[in-house]
């Protein structure tokens, strides 16, 4: 992240993807200045060196001029004395809806600090279904608070760090934002456990050194094969993060064992192309085959796609390399906000159309916050049937469904629809007959046995199942 971000840092960026917005981007600033005047961080800088962070963070990405404006005024509703109508009044009624959206709600309403946690922790998550907008300026705003965590308390330190692996890092996969995701990981790692931190970036740029010269090698002969067919490509290194490496140590695995840990992330012009470029790559260098992952044909659940292919690189090193479009990889950095440059004006309807349609925690998401009033509960059951461990199952047309750990057949059916699940005697996984029970495991493919003159759910199947949906329906149907 850049350091000592100033107004004209922010206006060159916006100038740059949207020159006609910049007025209004330095009215915003002139305004948030105007109302923060006086107030300091814990850094000692003024206050307005954080919305402006959070700003450029969003500008980086291409932003919309309202989405831009509602980052400059964040912390405005809640750290002075203005009012959404007034901002309404200075911008519009979106950008007051963005401002309100990431806006704490005042703990005047609550008898506890613990109870304003969880219905701020809610409102947090809930605002994906209004407008994902929200959620981009508070991974934002989360981010540049991460990054200046040194002047907090080593208690808040841990507890901010805590907070952002449970609830930050989640909503940053499931709307694709990997890039914020892996800073996010980083950071909390480096303040929760600051010796495994230290010895692991040791280790990465040790790695990353010895490394240089093969990667370099295969980046040129690579290049070289591609400009010589006029596949017009961009070719980049990348080391695992740190936090990914400290996973898999945790896992058990070794760093040897880490097939991912370099890759060449290789951009070319269309899909066809990709391809391609995959059968170039086998061609030079050996691949580990059952290393290969084709998520073009058949996409991550938060819609990232790429070819990824390990193979055995120069000076005997793994390396693994990941092939998509120029436009697949602004969505594998970005997640739904690489819409703004994809879709240009359009792109609000069409995030929030994607995020209806093709994600499928957003359906889980949706049911949760209908079934649980209760914030703490809601709360819960997010952390343990969206944020907590997944399993990843095949329908028999090869579609990939995801489920929380130790789901059963029953969770699949409903995840698929309520007829099925209402109608499902049995189940058939990887072509052995099981009982709708059977908990499933990462990979497995399943088709489920209906009978329309089945008696329907069972009601000790309400014990047997970990998703909301599968809850709500078994109960409905037994309660006729």
């Amino acid at each position: 992240m850049k350091n000592n971000i100033t107004i004209n840092d922010l206006l060159e960026i916006v100038k740059s993807y949207n020159p006609e917005e910049v007025e209004k981007v330095k009215k915003a600033y002139d305004y948030a200045n105007y109302l923060h005047r006086g107030q300091m961080r814990q850094s000692g800088e003024p206050y307005i060196t954080h919305p402006l962070a959070v700003a450029y963070t969003v500008a980086e990405m291409h932003a919309d001029g309202d989405t831009v404006c509602a980052a400059l005024l964040h912390d405005t509703l809640e750290d002075t004395n203005t009012t959404k109508e007034g901002i309404a009044d200075q911008f519009n009624k979106d950008v007051a809806n963005l401002v309100d959206g990431v806006t704490k709600i005042s703990k005047m309403n609550f008898s506890s600090k613990q109870s304003q946690n969880m219905a701020n922790t809610r409102k947090i998550i809930t605002s994906l279904t209004n407008d994902v907008r929200i959620i981009i300026i508070k991974l934002a705003d989360r981010l540049h608070n991460m990054n200046t965590l040194e002047f907090k308390s080593e208690f808040k330190q841990k507890e901010n760090s805590m907070e952002t692996m449970d609830i930050f890092v989640p909503l940053a996969y499931y709307i694709g934002a990997y890039r914020i995701k892996s800073e996010l990981e980083d950071l909390s790692l480096r303040y929760l456990y600051p010796d495994k931190y230290k010895s692991i970036e040791e280790i990465k740029l040790k790695i990353e050194e010895d490394s240089k010269h093969c990667l370099q090698e295969m980046l040129q002969t690579i290049q070289g094969i591609l400009n010589d067919k006029n596949i017009p490509n961009e070719i980049k290194v990348r080391t695992k993060n740190i936090y990914g490496i400290y996973k898999k140590l945790q896992e058990g695995n070794k760093i040897s064992d880490i097939h991912d840990l370099l890759s060449l992330k290789i951009m070319v012009d269309d899909i066809a192309n990709c391809y391609q470029t995959l059968g170039i790559i086998h061609s030079k260098y050996n691949p580990i085959n059952e290393k290969f992952k084709d998520y073009i044909c058949n996409p991550k659940t938060n819609m990232y796609r790429s070819l990824h292919t390990t193979v055995f690189g120069e000076d005997e090193r793994l390396v693994q390399t990941q092939i998509r479009t120029f436009d697949m990889d602004k969505v594998a950095s970005f997640g739904l906000t690489a819409y703004w440059d994809i879709e240009k004006g359009n792109a609000r309807d069409v995030m929030q159309r994607d995020l209806k349609n093709k994600y499928q925690f957003f359906k889980s998401l949706v049911e949760i916050n209908r079934m649980f009033v209760d914030n703490q509960e809601f709360v819960s059951q997010v952390k343990q049937e969206l944020f907590s461990d997944k399993i990843y199952v095949y329908t028999t047309t090869g579609k990939i469904i995801e489920l929380p750990k130790d789901s059963t057949i029953i969770d699949f059916a409903y995840r698929i629809s309520s007829e099925l699940g209402n109608t499902m005697v049995s189940a058939t996984v990887n072509d052995k007959v099981v009982e709708p029970d059977y908990i499933l495991h990462n990979k497995d493919r399943v088709r489920v046995i209906t009978d329309i003159m089945s008696y329907g759910p069972r009601e000790d199947w309400i014990d047997k199942v970990q998703t909301t949906k599968a809850k709500r329906k078994i109960k409905e149907f037994n309660d006729k």
